[in-house]
């Protein structure tokens, strides 16, 4: 006779008592990657509604209804991206939106892996889905990301953003950064 044995401590997902935790109790363990996420897409479409109201598209330049903030430096414009950072793949919205989808289900998946119930893993992974869906979430709409912050450094003109590509950076870089400083 087959007999299963229950499940142990050492199981995933398990508490020490061998039962599986309740699905709310799972997605509370995530609490401060929901939070975060919840922010900074908050932050993200609350600027870009505010852009979108205020200047029309596309709005570049000075003199081209650009809002100054910093001379000769800081810049609020209304631009669209069809592509990725750089405009990498420009033209390709829907298939970058596609990506993106499969990028926050692969980070599910992988989320005992990636080790998302840490504090450090949820700020980065909080920063970074947050954006992931930000950016989503324009190209749905819109057929392409609002881009709004403009920056210029002498004659380089750093390329244009939004609070989306922040927390995807900031997030990938914290995250990389922890995990070369405190390998597994």
């Amino acid at each position: 006779m087959n007999v299963i044995p229950p499940p142990s401590a050492a199981e995933p997902g398990a508490d020490a008592s061998g039962e599986k935790p309740s699905p709310l109790r799972r997605l509370l363990a995530y609490r401060r990657l929901w939070v975060i996420a919840l922010v900074v897409l908050a932050a993200d479409q609350a600027t870009k509604a505010a852009i979108v109201a205020r200047l029309p598209f596309p709005t570049y330049g000075e003199g081209r209804g650009a809002i100054t903030v910093v001379q000769d430096f800081f810049y609020l414009v209304h631009v669209g991206n069809t592509g990725a950072a750089w405009s990498m793949f420009t033209g390709q919205s829907f298939l970058l939106a596609i990506f993106a989808l499969c990028t926050l289900a692969a980070i599910f998946f992988w989320r005992h892996a990636l080790a998302l119930r840490e504090r450090k893993s949820q700020l980065a992974f909080g920063l970074l889905c947050g954006g992931i869906v930000g950016n989503v979430i324009d190209r749905l709409a819109h057929g392409h990301v609002v881009d709004f912050i403009d920056l210029h450094f002498g004659s380089y003109v750093y390329p244009t953003f939004n609070v989306a590509d922040s927390g995807i950076c900031i997030g990938v870089a914290f995250y990389l950064w922890h995990s070369l400083r405190e390998p597994k």
